[in-house]
């Protein structure tokens, strides 16, 4: 994939992942910070942590800090999402589940 079509891809999926992160964070008491190029997601409780997810334009993939790890995403034909290619798991599931770590309930990205 080149540079054009990973920024076109990847901005796409973060400007939806910000928009469904907006509306969970006035749900879930979390903040989003950010569009485009980085989103950051801030908690307050019960200690203050931040989630860092970019894309990484030189390896083609969104990358997620978060739970002192980090999780690579790249683009998937098969499935047409970021995916992890290890798990299986798109960039909403992958969220999913490092926010209902996080927040310790069920959260559905």
């Amino acid at each position: 994939m080149d540079e054009h079509d990973f920024r076109k891809k990847s901005d796409a999926a973060l400007e939806a992942l910000r928009r469904r992160l907006l509306e969970l964070g006035d749900q879930l008491g979390f903040e989003v910070e950010g569009q485009g190029e980085k989103l950051e997601i801030l908690f307050e409780e019960p200690e203050e942590v931040r989630f860092v997810v970019s894309p990484n334009v030189a390896a083609r993939q969104i990358w997620i800090s978060a739970l002192s790890t980090s999780f690579k995403l790249a683009w998937s034909d098969a499935v047409s999402a970021f995916q992890m290619e290890k798990t299986g798991e798109t960039l909403p599931v992958v969220m999913s589940r490092i926010l209902s770590t996080q927040l310790g309930s069920p959260v559905q990205v």
